[in-house]
């Protein structure tokens, strides 16, 4: 559903965390109601409450001078609560912050026992085409962080030099999961900043309402409201469509919110297309004509069919319209059903496993398995046993290689997760564990998974500090994974929501939440494999920039995964603060 024309939040009293994709349990704890107050809780971790006491709204402009009479909402412009009861009640001042989250709510919050630090400023400019350029051929870069000069030749970008790239944009598309929109018109270059902006989301009553409300100022931002039929799923796509003066357009799919956090001092992942041309005058258009060997377009078209919106039909004209043959990666898409048949092996992870089948050679023999990592900001409930999904199906599908219907031994597999100590030496402290949604209850369930973690480690990339909230999946052919046979980037973390579960004696495949990312196959660029970029190399040309150190370190004895609801009073963060999750 397609509507023309959310930075919020609240008192002590009432927040939850976040939202989960465990799908094994049937009702929210702590009595929270909608997936806004999910999110606004997940904004306020790590931020010291103080006492409030409501007041009746007051008009500021009646006040003499213009001043606002509302008192200060105690989380300022970190506060993303979506109840506009609360933004009458409180002031904010502009600009804002949020989180991404995949897990349901918990009933617990967090102080701190300082203010959180203010905003250092992302590095100076660069070159901006120069960066796109020491991408190629692979497109892929990590977002800029403050505090983080050297990339350890990985290529970078702000969002604010995505969206400079390229020539001059005309009109754009952004999807995402959160989205202060005020902050990302501002991250548009000044000629750029009244021109057609649709922004897709999955927010619902008051939540859809303050989102809507965050715009009034902006009256050249449209919206889609995606549909979310399934209980518990999210629209947690990250995705930009992009089209320029001369007719050309671009396709971002990356990691992060469009909210001001997302793009600070965390690790995000960013695919950049190449610049697609517009067919010539009299050209096959529609999902075939200007398709790529790895049929990018026609898989993207599939994509935005699926929101059934008509929001979307001039953006599917426009990319119908557009030579996309110079395209490389393959689509992977979660789109939220229950998916039949031949469109059981179009989504999530059975997708993979397709692409895998047709694409990946097999290892020869005696080269062993392999290892398969999985590196990811949230963890849904995956069962009693390794074998209930993530050791069962899923495996299946990220060992799938091309002619694998003879048994061949399974793949190591390694999970990157950061642990407590990670998260309390980051740049952001323990606020970072905000946006690692696992929790205490969900992590009772798994004790199997213990064995597989491994660390957050980015030494060679310079951010080890930079906590991670990019999503990435990759196998490597051997234990020293210094060359991949394959690699994805996406936005699905490690959940039966996010890429699917079989069901009906796998005669279907359920997926909740809508996700999307891009499969890199070695085969596609003319290599035998993808080598891993070394610390130093300078650009894409000497390897692929994988975001982290491999192999990847093992957690040690002492270490534990991070956990959002448990108390961390021991020993303060890099800033000073301490963890303190409180009940509700």
């Amino acid at each position: 559903m397609a509507e023309n024309h959310s930075e919020v939040k609240s008192s002590i009293r009432a927040h939850p965390i976040s939202e989960s994709e465990s799908d094994d349990e049937a009702s929210t704890p702590g009595g929270v109601t909608s997936t806004s107050d999910m999110k606004t809780a997940a904004s306020h971790v790590g931020r010291a409450p103080t006492t409030s006491t409501k007041r009746p709204a007051t008009d500021a402009a009646a006040l003499p001078g213009g001043k606002d009479a509302r008192p200060a909402c105690e989380y300022g412009a970190a506060c993303y609560r979506k109840n506009l009861q609360h933004r009458r009640e409180f002031s904010h001042p502009p600009g804002g912050a949020g989180v991404d989250v995949a897990e349901r709510p918990t009933a617990k919050r967090a102080r701190r026992d300082s203010p959180p630090p203010s905003r250092c400023p992302v590095a100076p400019p660069r070159d901006v085409e120069a960066v796109v350029a020491a991408a190629q051929p692979y497109g892929f870069l990590l977002s800029r962080v403050a505090g983080v000069s050297d990339d350890g030749g990985a290529p970078s970008l702000h969002i604010s030099e995505i969206l400079a790239a390229g020539g001059d944009v005309v009109a754009s598309a952004q999807f995402s999961y959160a989205i202060d929109v005020p902050w990302l018109v501002r991250q548009y270059p000044n000629a750029a900043r009244r021109r057609p902006l649709l922004v897709v989301h999955g927010e619902q009553r008051e939540a859809r309402a303050a989102l809507h409300e965050s715009a009034a100022d902006h009256p050249h931002v449209s919206f889609v409201q995606a549909r979310l039929d399934i209980p518990y799923g999210t629209h947690h796509t990250k995705l930009m469509l992009l089209r320029y003066r001369d007719d050309a357009m671009r396709v971002v799919v990356h990691t992060a919110n469009l909210v001001e956090a997302d793009w600070h001092q965390k690790t995000q992942g960013v695919w950049m297309s190449p610049l697609f041309p517009r067919l010539p005058e009299g050209a096959a258009a529609g999902p075939t004509g200007g398709d790529s060997a790895t049929r990018f377009k026609r898989d993207l078209l599939e994509y935005l069919g699926g929101y059934r919106s008509p929001g979307l039909r001039e953006w599917i004209a426009t990319i119908e319209q557009h030579d996309m043959s110079a395209a490389r990666v393959h689509i992977v898409a979660s789109l939220p059903g229950r998916h039949l048949a031949a469109k059981r092996e179009s989504f999530g992870h059975m997708k993979l496993r397709r692409l895998l089948r047709e694409r990946v050679p097999r290892p020869p023999e005696g080269a062993g398995a392999g290892v398969v990592v999985a590196q990811f900001s949230s963890i849904g409930s995956l069962g009693a046993t390794r074998g209930s999904w993530l050791g069962g199906e899923w495996l299946t599908s990220v060992a799938a290689t091309r002619g694998d219907a003879a048994p061949a031994p399974s793949p190591a597999l390694k999970l990157v997760f950061p642990c407590v100590e990670d998260v309390r030496t980051s740049l952001e402290g323990y606020a970072a564990g905000g946006a690692l949604p696992y929790s205490v209850k969900t992590a009772a369930k798994q004790p199997w998974m213990h064995n597989l973690f491994h660390r957050w480690r980015a030494d060679g990339r310079g951010r080890t500090r930079a906590s991670p909230h990019v999503k990435t999946y990759a196998r490597a052919a051997a234990a020293d994974c210094g060359a991949l046979s394959w690699f994805v980037v996406t936005s699905a973390n490690l959940s039966k929501a996010a890429w699917g579960a079989l069901e009906k004696n796998n005669a279907q495949l359920a997926i909740r939440s809508y996700e999307l990312g891009v499969l890199f196959v070695p085969e596609d660029f003319g290599e035998s494999e993808l080598r891993v970029l070394p610390p130093g190399g300078a650009s894409a040309a000497d390897g692929f920039p994988v975001p982290y150190d491999l192999p990847p370190t093992r957690y040690a004895r002492e270490d534990r995964p991070w956990m959002w609801d448990v108390p961390h009073d021991e020993k303060p963060d890099a800033r000073g603060v301490k963890w303190c999750p409180s009940p509700l």
